[in-house]
């Protein structure tokens, strides 16, 4: 199971193990969203899980799927970096990796069957395991709304999130590339995006008076280093997602076209990613 030790994936636990009488492993990939190890450590063993696993996969991300992406200048809609679906690939590569390596028979994530996810996962689960069984509870329990999710949730003790609101939580994907928020009031494409939503940029208004200055260095179409000094990929995005993000680069407010044909609005910060969009168009012109 795809496991972030959140809610969705909590009450998806507890129903696998209900419904298929078989060990679940989680399965956590750090590709640098907020994560709280202990949580997930943590909530996992509250039901019962014995192989819990959380692999540091940032770097690779980085490297291996947002670089090409920006020498590629990927962009959905015109507008929109591909933050959560870049993501999408690697794990599930992985979670096939680990359903082998233990000999299990199926895997499973948490997307609903209303969104793209559900496709980006599953496309490469049927690639790297043509034979794995996939389970996607959304599309298949009787759980209809968030709602019934809840009343799942406290059934079963299972820990349910606040917001900043005190009501049920937005939906939020976030990594080391982007962080997308949606649901709620966004539902609404007349409502305007309240401040507190953003996570990783400041607001126009609240960016510095004053210009700031950075040199990104490119080796083969890929950035090498900032100011001169040499940084990992992971540690290389995280420092421009801090510059940017600091001035108020990278926010995307979209009502965009879901792939099974409804339409959705997504909030987007990809402040690092739209820094090294531009510098790289710049380059290539």
């Amino acid at each position: 199971l795809a496991y972030s030790g959140g809610l969705d994936t909590s009450v998806i636990l507890k129903w696998l193990q209900d419904n298929y009488k078989a060990e679940i492993i989680t399965y956590t990939a750090d590709i640098g969203q907020k994560i709280n190890k202990k949580k997930i450590i943590k909530n996992a063993k509250a039901l019962g899980v014995q192989k819990i696993i959380i692999e540091d996969l940032k770097d690779s991300f980085v490297k291996e799927y947002v670089y090409p992406m920006i020498r590629g200048h990927a962009a959905y809609e015109g507008v929109y970096l591909l933050g959560t679906s870049i993501a999408r690939p690697l794990i599930a590569k992985r979670q096939i990796a680990i359903a082998k390596k233990f000999n299990a028979y199926a895997v499973s994530h948490g997307s609903t069957g209303k969104g793209n996810d559900q496709i980006r996962f599953e496309l490469g689960y049927y690639y790297f395991g043509p034979k794995i069984k996939v389970i996607a509870p959304w599309r298949v329990w009787k759980l209809h709304s968030r709602t019934d999710l809840i009343k799942y949730a406290k059934k079963n003790r299972i820990t349910i999130p606040k917001d900043k609101k005190g009501a049920s939580p937005f939906s939020i994907d976030d990594n080391l590339y982007h962080t997308s928020t949606e649901g709620k009031i966004l539902e609404n494409p007349k409502n305007s995006v309240p401040e507190f939503i953003y996570q990783r940029t400041n607001s126009p208004e609240k960016a510095p008076n004053k210009a700031s200055y950075l040199t990104i260095g490119f080796k083969n179409g890929d950035p090498i280093t900032v100011n001169g000094k040499k940084l990992s990929p992971g540690n290389l995005l995280q420092k421009l997602n801090i510059l940017a993000g600091k001035n108020g680069i990278g926010r995307i407010d979209l009502v965009e076209n879901r792939f099974i044909g409804i339409k959705s609005r997504g909030v987007y910060e990809t402040p690092g990613g739209t820094l090294l969009m531009t510098a790289h168009r710049a380059i290539e012109s």
